[in-house]
């Protein structure tokens, strides 16, 4: 699916009389939930998050977070066990970012995850840390390659909406 048939696709899914949640038809429910509750939290946080951000590897990290003083946060959805036990391309993102973490529902069973990265647990309303992430620091080239792929892509997503022809 391409960006332009992903911006297409958007719409507005009443989650609750007072909740939207934005799907784009590549994600279950829960797991737009959990994205919702993790970007709050990132903002909480001070930092900026973008969704679905491709990396140069052709992979695609579920959610990127860019902080203040420019670290990057990469967190990876599991919606399920079965999401999890079937996806393992993970470890892919580690050389993208400073911390890693493995957002997920209340429900889900946290103890097949790897104990050496972060866990998020999340809902549609909210997040909390429960286990910090590790920091492996971005080597500087890498680092501005990764901030500056970023601050396009965030660029590019803007301009989509306001004149959708100009990209």
């Amino acid at each position: 699916m391409s960006s332009d048939d992903i911006v297409k696709n958007l719409s507005l899914v009443e989650a609750e009389p007072d909740a939207f949640l934005l799907y784009d038809g590549r994600q279950s429910a829960t797991a737009a939930g959990v994205q919702r509750g993790v970007c709050r939290l990132l903002a909480d946080m001070g930092y900026t998050a973008l969704t679905e951000l491709p990396l140069a590897t052709g992979r695609r990290v579920d959610i990127a977070a860019l902080g203040p003083s420019g670290q990057i946060i990469v967190m990876e959805i599991k919606s399920s066990l079965a999401d999890f036990r079937a996806d393992q391309k993970w470890v892919q993102y580690l050389d993208y970012c400073d911390r890693f973490y493995f957002a997920v529902p209340p429900e889900f069973p946290r103890e097949v995850l790897p104990d050496h990265v972060g866990l998020v647990v999340a809902d549609r309303y909210g997040a909390e840390i429960l286990r910090e992430a590790g920091e492996a620091r971005l080597p500087p080239a890498r680092r501005k390659a990764m901030t500056l792929h970023f601050a396009r892509t965030a660029a590019r997503r803007v301009l989509r909406l306001i004149d959708p022809p100009a990209v």
